[in-house]
């Protein structure tokens, strides 16, 4: 198994753990905000996840305030919005880093380890989308304004 999975985490609610429950799952890693243009992309991402949840994918949301102050809030704020505005059911984490001297090394191992050519290089802003097969690979990365829905078919491939 990949070495994805061993990576330190903290849950919304503060809680320690790693990727390791998400082992045999397809996930989509997504830096999140809420209080940005494309803040809508999480119903799209919750979509996804209602459709393709019982076949092995999950989203993993992962909010920051790297970018123009987009997620001002605390944890409980980002839940809360997240739960009322959009129904987010997906897994959601403490906010991090994502580029930078302070990165998450989650996000340190995602940008410096997805193939070409499907590497956008920098993560250039929130909702930039990582997929990863059922074995902890990186396969591809996607922009920022990349619509969750154009991810599907790449979704649906992976689930087999």
């Amino acid at each position: 198994m990949s070495e994805i999975y061993d990576f330190k985490v903290k849950t919304i609610d503060g809680e320690d753990t790693t990727l390791r429950p998400y082992a045999g799952k397809v996930m989509l890693i997504v830096n999140t905000a809420s209080a940005y243009g494309l803040t809508p992309h999480y119903k799209g991402l919750q979509q996804l996840y209602d459709t393709y949840k019982d076949q092995g994918l999950v989203v993993l949301g992962f909010p920051c305030n790297q970018f123009a102050g987009q997620e001002p809030g605390t944890e409980q704020e980002i839940k809360q919005f997240c739960e009322l505005n959009y129904k987010v059911s997906f897994p959601m984490f403490s906010k991090i880093d994502v580029k930078g001297e302070h990165a998450h090394p989650l996000y340190q191992y995602l940008a410096s380890s997805t193939p070409a050519p499907y590497k956008t290089g920098d993560i250039e802003w929130n909702f930039v989308k990582f997929l990863v097969d059922r074995n902890g690979t990186i396969v591809k990365q996607y922009s920022a304004r990349t619509e969750p829905s154009a991810i599907e078919e790449d979704v649906q491939e992976l689930l087999g």
